[in-house]
């Protein structure tokens, strides 16, 4: 198993990467880590760290795109950025998945040029995990990926988050609901009654009907969809409450505590042909170890595969 990790990605790189890599390779000894970024950062650090030289190829890269840079032109003006090397290897199949905490539209347009979407998938998305009162975690998509959305994209979502929720969560017949402002069928505005009356008729899924806020963080659904504004709000919103909770010094109540990014290491890209996670530009060493073992974790799973062999065989959209 091959993995590309951007190490020049996020606000504390090169240095959380390499500590993030320590603590995977401690546990995992099956993966290669193809390490892409300036070597003359890159082997100093993994010389202090002690990291094993066996399971590590350093790729050498003298450009990296910023956080401000616009996606599509820093792509094409900095073809030996660590993101653009990444997506080469994955792209040619020397890696089996691809890793990045840097520019987020970049990792983005690099998935949709690079890779393409799986058959039958009318847009990739991204989800997040939500943590779930009473122990349990759910899913929530489209993040922030497609802001303007068709019924037919939420349909399409539904069916990527369950089979996802099923692979990497080990939710058996995961519950589906629609992110709406009412409970009742015929609630919401257009996008919602259309999506509603797609997901209802979807046999891939458990639909479950219409959820609202309130219920984002209870067990009423596993599989939360709406579209990437939406979503994008209310992750926003999760993540400003732990920062509340934590500048009052409560984030040691249990529940509160797995609000922290770092549980969860990354988004992965959902629908594209290999697996593309996508982690918190502050990302720290137990972030990094974390994408790295869900990466792990979707290649063992085979997750684009599910994917790809459930669109397959279901009806194409019109």
């Amino acid at each position: 198993m091959n993995l590309a990790l951007d190490m020049m990605g996020g606000d504390f790189a090169p240095l959380e990467a390499v500590k993030g890599l320590k603590l995977f390779l401690t546990n995992s000894t099956k993966a290669t880590v193809y390490c892409i970024g300036d070597e003359q950062q890159l082997k100093p650090l993994i010389v202090e760290y002690n990291l094993p030289q066996e399971n590590l190829l350093v790729v050498h890269t003298s450009e990296v795109i910023g956080y401000h840079e616009h996606p599509t032109k820093a792509l094409k003006d900095k073809p030996d950025s660590s993101i653009a090397k990444g997506f080469q290897l994955l792209a040619a199949g020397k890696v089996d998945a691809f890793l990045s905490s840097g520019n987020t539209g970049t990792m983005l347009v690099g998935s949709m040029f690079f890779l393409k979407p799986l058959e039958g998938i009318l847009r990739p998305t991204i989800a997040t995990v939500v943590p779930k009162i009473g122990g349990g975690t759910g899913l929530l998509l489209d993040v922030g990926l497609n802001v303007d959305c068709k019924p037919q994209h939420l349909d399409q979502f539904a069916s990527l988050g369950s089979l996802y929720a099923e692979s990497i969560l080990s939710i058996s017949n995961p519950k589906v609901g629609l992110l709406n402002i009412g409970e009742e069928e015929g609630k919401g505005n257009a996008l919602c009654k259309e999506a509603y009356s797609l997901l209802k008729e979807n046999a891939q899924i458990s639909f479950i009907g219409n959820v609202e806020g309130r219920d984002v963080f209870i067990d009423k659904a596993d599989v939360i969809v709406c579209d990437g504004y939406t979503g994008n709000v209310v992750l926003k919103m999760a993540e400003s409450i732990y920062d509340i909770v934590e500048s009052r010094n409560l984030h040691n109540d249990e529940f509160m505590r797995r609000f922290a990014y770092e549980n969860y290491g990354g988004t992965p890209v959902l629908g594209v042909e290999k697996p593309v996670i996508i982690g918190h530009g502050i990302s720290n060493d137990v972030a990094f170890c974390n994408m790295l073992s869900l990466a792990e974790k979707m290649i063992d799973k085979d997750v684009c595969g599910v994917i790809r062999n459930a669109f397959q065989n279901a009806v194409k959209p019109a």
